[in-house]
């Protein structure tokens, strides 16, 4: 059984725009590069060959894990977005208890998840830790470099 994918509504509705887009234009663009280097001859010795194939193989399976998103996908709505707990959409500060530093984040979907712009993934184990909790509950987080310790300070909407 697959698992869920948290997506707000405006990202499901990239998903399926992007999905649309390969399906209806890139499909037919790709097809025809594919015609084109068939053209050229002998299909053993043919680069334009092999890098048409590649590319229909590349958004092949961009089309398959587009379809997947949008069946498993769950769509959080903006009710379920009220603050009071940690989820998908929200900002959280947090307050690491053993440096005292604080960080604040966004909790989004894995496709939207950037460091740089301190938006952290759901299916992360801080994000996946921090999913549901409130405000002045202590999270233990096991990660690959050891146990962080991390205080919700403040949940922020918008």
């Amino acid at each position: 059984m697959s698992e869920e994918i948290l997506l707000r509504q405006e990202d499901y509705d990239k998903i399926v725009e992007e999905h649309e887009y390969l399906t209806s234009v890139r499909r037919i663009e790709v097809s025809e590069h594919l015609k084109e280097a068939k053209s050229y001859g002998d299909l053993s010795e043919n680069a334009e060959y092999d890098a048409a194939k590649n590319e229909q193989a590349e958004l092949e399976d961009r089309i398959q894990k587009l379809e997947t998103m949008m069946r498993n996908g769950k769509i959080v709505t903006e009710a379920e977005m009220t603050g009071d707990h940690v989820n998908l959409g929200l900002g959280v500060r947090i307050k690491d208890m053993k440096t005292k530093e604080e960080f604040t984040y966004t909790i989004v979907g894995i496709n939207q998840a950037d460091p740089f712009e301190d938006k952290i993934s759901n299916e992360s184990p801080v994000g996946k830790a921090l999913l549901g909790r409130k405000k002045g509950e202590t999270v233990e987080i096991q990660t690959e470099s050891g146990v962080l310790n991390y205080k919700i300070m403040e949940i922020i909407k918008g």
